[in-house]
């Protein structure tokens, strides 16, 4: 194993998705992102990962703040940022119909415009792209059965193709190299679907970014997935589940919440994903990033990264 501490990263995403009372897995979902009062929390946030013992964050600028403002904050707690995420809607989705080349399909991708903005402003030159989790009435697959693949259309998938493939065009003309990030809740979340996008769109365009967690999820093997696409891996998502709430969500489909709050997502080393085969099967030389994300903690978030930060040592020396 040739990867380096250097080459890791966490995601702040234990602090940010959490339960309203922790204590009720049956309490309302928070994504403190969106909450415009979060800006006041973030610096803490920013500080106790570096406390924990991580050198570098998952690239996250709030709406509500500039980028010179969140390079203040990583100055001051001592990180640096690792590549960010994008997410490019299904103009259907949202009751739009856009003529390729008009000013409203142009306008489309103005928030992928913002990201790779901000990846050039903090030096980074990769990014993750998935196309959007949906979370509305019309969200099947986060709604109704997570993981296996619901309510496919074959004509939906095409057109996720075309909208990938443009955010991937504006990315590339600023020089960031995207990656696909397999979601689930996604348009983009079985094997047969991430077989079809990556050989619809080329390699010049489109990596491989995968998350590990995601595709097990998903009943897919990621050690296999790493194999197949060793040559188009640009970075990786890294978690652990218990695999037996998986694989009991995919028998038995369920929402992505309800599965969530059942205890899908643990900290590196409580699952069943043998992290160490899926480490090894990364090519020689690999030079992505591996950002770290424990979707919700199983513990107080400070707890949570300690715990992750001593994992990293003991898997990665140096």
């Amino acid at each position: 194993m040739t990867l380096s501490r250097a080459q890791f990263a966490l995601n702040a995403i234990q602090w940010i998705n959490i339960k309203e009372d922790p204590t009720n897995p049956d309490s309302a979902d928070l994504w403190l992102y969106g909450d415009p009062a979060f800006v006041k929390d973030y610096p803490g946030v920013l500080g106790q990962i570096k406390d924990a013992g991580f050198e570098a964050v998952m690239m996250e600028v709030l709406a509500t703040q500039t980028l010179q403002n969140y390079a203040s904050m990583l100055r001051d707690a001592g990180l640096k940022p690792a590549p960010g995420y994008a997410q490019v809607a299904l103009p259907g989705d949202h009751g739009q119909k856009l003529q390729r080349g008009s000013n409203e399909w142009i306008r489309w991708f103005d928030g992928v415009r913002r990201k790779a903005e901000e990846s050039n402003y903090f030096g980074l030159s990769s990014i993750f792209i998935a196309p959007e989790v949906g979370w509305g009435p019309a969200a099947t697959r986060t709604g109704v059965a997570a993981a296996v693949g619901h309510d496919f259309d074959q004509n939906r998938l095409d057109s996720v193709v075309e909208i990938l493939a443009e955010a991937c065009e504006v990315l590339r003309a600023e020089g960031i190299r995207p990656g696909l990030h397999n979601h689930v809740g996604t348009w983009v979340e079985t094997r047969e679907e991430i077989d079809y996008v990556l050989a619809n769109i080329d390699n010049s365009l489109l990596g491989a970014s995968f998350d590990i967690g995601h595709l097990e999820w998903a009943g897919i093997d990621a050690v296999e997935m790493l194999t197949t696409y060793s040559d188009r891996l640009v970075d990786l998502h890294f978690k652990d589940l218990n695999l037996e709430v998986a694989r009991d969500s995919r028998e038995n489909p369920t929402t992505y919440r309800a599965t969530s709050d059942r205890g899908l997502f643990t900290e590196p080393g409580l699952g069943q994903i043998d992290l160490t085969r899926v480490l090894a099967a990364l090519p020689a030389g690999f030079g992505g990033w591996v950002i770290i994300e424990v979707d919700r903690a199983t513990m107080e978030p400070y707890q949570s990264a300690l715990h992750t930060a001593a994992w990293l040592r003991h898997t990665i020396p140096a």
